[in-house]
């Protein structure tokens, strides 16, 4: 029989212990090689997860249930941590960021009201004043909060600058009035290569597709400064209202750095809230060397930051800072059972206050943790590891005339395709999958492209020839 829940008592600390050993030893022996994937096939992997049975009448107990986990399910996982797994803003997970994800786990404090995790809500409030002093916003005149992940905390920007722009303009609270008419000429502008998420917060947020204006880009992947302020005026000209900008410190495909500077001096000119998706380029604030890359991200009224990818820590964490913290009252409501109004006077913070979620793990422990143990000169280190992988890896297939390779990588994506054409990149991805090999796919001026998101800081240079080899053999 299993025991229910954590508590005081001498078999129930027993049993946990013994279910925590059980279960790293699973993980360790679900795995003996360096492959990043079992090389299942998609149909079979379906069939053998759909012979278990969601619920039965009794219970298998804990031993079964794992045997069972590590048979139909472990050893199929992706091992992110694998020198053979590169295809997408997706990184291994620090050491000591597991330790974190244990207490996480086992308190499961949540971080909506204070009474809900006390000392997790002062640890947030405080790696949220160490954020902004780090990304040079004044942590008085600032705030920020974490989310579950880019897309949140992108759209927790878009929100806050949509509903500060409609009550200057209109002088109307959307919070209690719902989108005023005329809101359809709300503008956003990005990238045309930029993230997903800021069409689909548009449809969300009741703006629509429309609403976004993909910016062309330069040779460089960089978002064309001319055509952005051209679309403006023409936008403008036409009864459009320009609200927002998105500049991305890190694409997605290419890891290309917009110019925030210039797009600065355009929103202050059009007083547009400008916003940077920096969530893979943000870890480079650590690097002495590379940080300037950034441009003067404190300019900006905004910034979104994962630490679930170039920072190498578990999913889900990231967060939203913005430099004015009254832009976050658009997510304030008090609830009587949650964050009263009175408890906030004496003191309390419910963090409740600040975001899209009610229930919010606590991840803000990851940062602390793996910051505090590793320091920002090793920090320093993985980053410009990954960086220098990436460089070596674009000179490598630049200089070799089997390969397309049309962007210098400014941070550690190395976008690529083999001379031999469409079929023949989709191919040698597919195969590489059955090997264990696992490689990123994405297209570029309708041309199919390969990608290595090179986060893994154990890759060596040997390991990128081996792969280039592979990739030409099977070309």
């Amino acid at each position: 029989m299993l025991k229910t829940t954590l508590s005081n008592a001498l078999d129930t600390r027993d049993e946990y212990k013994r279910i925590v050993d059980m279960t790293r030893d699973a993980i360790l022996s679900s795995f003996s090689d360096d492959t990043a994937y079992s090389g299942v096939d998609p149909l079979k992997l379906r069939k053998d997860i759909n012979e278990i049975t969601l619920i039965d009448e009794l219970g298998l107990g804990f031993d079964e249930t794992l045997k069972l986990i590590e048979e139909k399910v472990m050893k199929n996982l992706l091992r992110t941590w694998s020198k053979s797994y590169m295809p997408h803003l997706h990184s291994p997970a620090l050491l000591e960021s597991l330790s974190a994800e244990m207490i996480i786990s086992a308190f499961n404090d949540s971080l909506d009201s204070w009474d809900q995790g006390p000392a997790a809500t002062e640890v947030e409030v405080m790696v949220v004043k160490g954020l902004l002093d780090l990304f040079g916003y004044d942590r008085e005149k600032g705030d920020g909060a974490f989310t579950s992940g880019g897309s949140q905390s992108n759209m927790s920007a878009i929100i806050a600058a949509r509903d500060k722009f409609i009550q200057k303009k209109f002088n109307h609270d959307v919070k209690l009035n719902g989108l005023p008419k005329g809101a359809d000429k709300l503008i956003l502008y990005t990238s045309e290569i930029s993230h997903f998420s800021m069409d689909k917060s548009a449809h969300i947020l009741g703006l629509g597709y429309n609403a976004v204006r993909h910016l062309k880009v330069n040779d460089k992947c960089q978002i064309d400064i001319d055509a952005f302020e051209k679309q403006i005026e023409k936008d403008v000209k036409d009864g459009y209202m320009p609200f927002m900008a998105v500049a991305t410190l890190g694409s997605t495909d290419y890891g290309s750095i917009d110019d925030c500077a210039k797009m600065r001096e355009i929103t202050e000119r059009y007083g547009m809230h400008l916003h940077l998706d920096a969530a893979y380029g943000s870890a480079l604030v650590l690097s002495s060397k590379h940080k300037e890359k950034l441009g003067p991200v404190s300019q900006a009224d905004s910034i979104t930051i994962d630490f679930h990818k170039m920072f190498l820590l578990p999913i889900s964490c990231s967060a939203i800072l913005f430099k004015n913290k009254n832009d976050f009252e658009p997510f304030n409501l008090h609830a009587d059972y949650l964050n009263r109004e009175e408890d906030e006077e004496e003191g309390y913070i419910n963090l409740v206050s600040k975001g899209i979620q009610t229930t919010r793990r606590f991840d803000a422990l990851k940062v602390l943790f793996s910051f505090k143990a590793r320091g920002r000169k090793e920090f320093e280190e993985i980053i410009e590891k990954s960086i220098g992988n990436a460089s070596y890896c674009y000179n490598v297939l630049k200089c070799d005339g089997s390969f397309y390779v049309p962007i210098m990588p400014e941070i550690s994506t190395v976008t690529f395709a083999h001379l031999n054409g469409d079929d023949s990149n989709r191919k040698i991805r597919k195969e590489l999958l059955k090997e264990g090999i696992v490689i990123g796919q994405t297209k570029m001026n309708d041309k199919v492209m390969l990608k290595l998101t090179l986060l893994n800081p154990n890759i060596e240079k040997s390991d990128l020839d081996s792969l280039i080899q592979r990739i030409k053999e099977l070309a």
